[in-house]
């Protein structure tokens, strides 16, 4: 079952929900140019050699190998013509368009990429949306960080990140990123005390981005107890998870490895959570010759819990909350010195699939969820004032209507393919970036979820990457 999981069903609904938002795209450029009597050559879902294509009533229609975009080839248009068509042989004498016509048929793609968010989003509202419970509780704070010396200690709850509410470690994981310093404020709360306090964030290797030094609570899960370890012969058994270890509460991954590492030959309890119930054992770290002791077990990733909301937020909610991630991006990109998010941090093609990957094989509806986001992401992108895109369609309309002629043919034809190279370039730049961030996307892949309907039960673990103490 999870093989086929993996690699059928998982795949098959990521190509068709990625491929339905250039559907819908291109289909709203496709139905306005009818609509406006403008002639249509081919309708196209993807780039590069078709997959399989047919022609009906004069137009070819085609999927094609490269899921990176579509087209809908408007000679009248001319833009569209240089782009995509070719220029041999006679072509057949068509009436001029109106800019105003061309304007909507631009527009029309973006346009019907924020109503499919609508649609989407409705769906949401009455089916329900899954929400992660990942509250921003610190765990582990070691005594001899500067954190610690700054006032931060483990059960502190961060209510404040640069100036911004921040409820959960996704907030405060990108209020850091759109800070335009290192040196951030931190509000935290102290069984109803709060107080602030100034921590260095610095920028963490895997991903590209700045970071504050701190733990989620949580608490260790064994995924793996190696054969012949000390873990092996005092016990332990994979899913349990670990709540004491040598008399010392543990509140994270962290902490656990590094109380194992300082205890090498030395008989230590250890408290573990197992079907409900807590075990106590005893265990003696191996120290190594060269290195940390270790008890011989793997800590796996924690699960990701999510409370179902039913029904879901209202749909003009889902789509300003993800208008708001948009903007924060487009923010954190104009500062890019402050904040150091730059275009290496932005998703292509590669990066947009993998992401998706990932919330379908968690849960279909989160996978909607990011369907709002793309299809929005779609239309802005679209919109901007650059030929080869709509918007620059747009703007070339909007100068023909204005100096009462089109723009020169060859001049379109020049500009578009300059852009066109520029764009395919920063494709390129974006994908590189996306393939170096594999790991981090096939551990996100591999992540388990669990959808409950009851908040009570909702547990406050956050997720880890897995480790060996």
């Amino acid at each position: 079952m999870d093989f086929l999981v993996t690699y059928i069903y998982v795949p098959i609904v990521v190509l068709l929900l990625f491929g339905a938002a250039i559907f819908v795209h291109e289909w709203g450029h496709y139905i306005v140019a009818r609509i406006c009597g403008l002639k249509i050559e081919a309708f196209a879902i993807g780039f590069g050699k078709p997959i399989y294509a047919w022609t009906k009533n004069g137009i070819e229609y085609s999927i094609r190998w490269i899921p990176a975009g579509g087209y809908v080839k408007l000679p009248q248009m001319l833009t569209s013509e240089a782009i995509e068509g070719d220029n041999e042989g006679p072509r057949e004498e068509l009436p001029p368009v109106s800019p105003l016509a061309k304007i909507a048929v631009a527009f029309a793609g973006p346009f019907m990429n924020v109503v499919f968010a609508f649609v989407i989003a409705t769906v949401i509202h009455l089916f329900g949306l899954p929400v992660k419970v990942n509250p921003s509780i610190i765990g582990y704070v070691d005594p001899e960080s500067a954190e610690y010396d700054a006032g931060v200690r483990q059960h502190d709850r961060i209510v404040e990140v640069d100036g911004k509410s921040a409820n959960s470690w996704e907030e405060v994981f990108n209020n850091v990123i759109g800070a335009r310093t290192n040196v951030i404020k931190v509000v935290l709360d102290r069984e109803g005390e709060r107080h602030a306090v100034h921590l260095k964030a610095e920028k963490h290797e895997a991903i590209g981005l700045k970071m504050l030094n701190l733990n989620p609570q949580d608490r260790p899960v064994i995924q793996q107890v190696m054969d012949d370890s000390p873990a092996m012969a005092a016990g332990l058994k994979d899913e349990d998870r670990v709540l004491k270890f040598d008399g010392i509460q543990i509140a994270g991954r962290g902490q656990f490895i590094k109380e194992v590492q300082t205890r090498g030959g030395k008989e230590c309890e250890i408290v573990v959570e197992r079907d409900g119930k807590e075990v106590a054992l005893t265990v003696t770290p191996k120290g190594a010759e060269k290195g940390p002791a270790r008890i011989g077990v793997m800590i796996g990733e924690m699960k990701e819990v999510y409370v179902l909301q039913k029904p879901g937020p209202l749909p003009w909610v889902l789509i300003n909350d993800e208008f708001g991630r948009i903007k924060f991006t487009i923010y954190a990109l104009s500062h890019s010195k402050e904040t150091g998010v730059g275009a290496k941090d932005l998703s292509g093609p590669v990066g947009i699939l993998s992401v998706l990957a990932t919330q379908v094989k968690a849960d279909f509806r989160l996978a909607l969820k990011f369907m709002i986001l793309l299809n929005i992401s779609l239309a802005v992108m679209n919109l901007l004032p650059i030929p080869v895109l709509d918007g620059g369609h747009i703007v070339m309309a909007i100068f023909e209507q204005l100096r009462g002629q089109p723009m020169g043919v060859r001049l379109q034809e020049y500009t578009t393919m300059a852009f066109a190279v520029l764009l395919i370039s920063f494709m390129l730049y974006v994908t590189f970036h996306d393939v170096k961030r594999g790991g981090l996307f096939l551990q996100m892949f591999k992540q388990e979820t669990e959808i409950i309907d009851d908040p009570n039960d909702a547990s406050k673990d956050a997720k880890e990457a897995p480790a060996t103490p």
